[in-house]
């Protein structure tokens, strides 16, 4: 009984689309989307999800790779649909962009045939200055991908840092992130919003850190990151299924 009553508690406070995102950011951060083809992937007990990006999905600083946000995310899901195997890939590495990304979906749709893909974008291409009408025909190329193998896309956008924003112009590459999600009715999560939340409400701030307590914040950051991603998954198959 108490172990139902666990369950059911975490279940309720990640799909419940009225509440806060987790870690103390504000409850307007998270905006999910049906995701008809999760949902799917779920009825038939077996949901694999994609994860693409830059070095971040390999959760370096991190205590190890169980810390990443991915591996905490796979958890998650698995807590909540405990019924359901649960597999979530991370593809990604250091200095990749969006045209990178692209190519690692189009192989991955074919290798994985995921329900769900998780696209963060856009970090390397401010710090590098890209040309933003590259970036966003790349993804288009992989947002394609995506939906001609069936499954459904959240794109994430660039870490929130101090630094990053005193040395790369982020908000224009931002902006055309988001417009591209929204016009290929992708969700979207921004994690510059959410990690800017969090280090104002001094829930999590890596840069600020003493150097001891270092990794134990970054795995705090993941940890929160995968409870957003879980919060929108979960409200995003609720949606799908009313």
């Amino acid at each position: 009984m108490r172990r139902a009553a666990v369950l059911l508690a975490l279940i309720l406070s990640l799909a419940a689309p009225a509440r806060a995102a987790p870690c103390g950011a504000g409850d307007d951060l998270i905006e999910p989307i049906p995701l008809p083809a999760t949902s799917a992937a779920i009825s038939q007990r077996a949901l694999s999800v994609l994860v693409v990006g830059s070095a971040s999905v390999m959760g370096p600083g991190s205590s190890g790779p169980s810390s990443a946000y991915p591996s905490r995310l796979e958890g998650l899901l698995r807590r909540v649909y405990p019924e359901v195997r649960v597999e979530v890939v991370a593809r990604g590495g250091r200095g990749l962009m969006a045209a990178d990304h692209a190519a690692l979906i189009r192989d991955a749709m074919r290798e994985l045939r995921p329900g769900l893909v998780l696209w963060q974008a856009a970090t390397v291409e401010a710090v590098r200055g890209s040309d933003i009408a590259e970036m966003t025909e790349a993804l288009r190329a992989g947002t394609e991908a995506v939906r001609s193998g069936g499954a459904d896309l959240i794109v994430l956008d660039p870490q929130w840092s101090r630094f990053l924003r005193a040395n790369a112009d982020v908000e224009p590459y931002r902006d055309a992130l988001r417009a591209a999600a929204v016009a290929e009715g992708a969700g979207f999560l921004s994690r510059y919003d959410l990690m800017r939340a969090w280090a104002e409400a001094e829930t999590v701030d890596v840069e600020r850190a003493p150097r001891e307590r270092r990794t134990a914040e970054v795995d705090k950051l993941n940890d929160c990151l995968a409870r957003s991603l879980a919060q929108f998954v979960t409200a995003g198959v609720a949606g799908a299924r009313r």
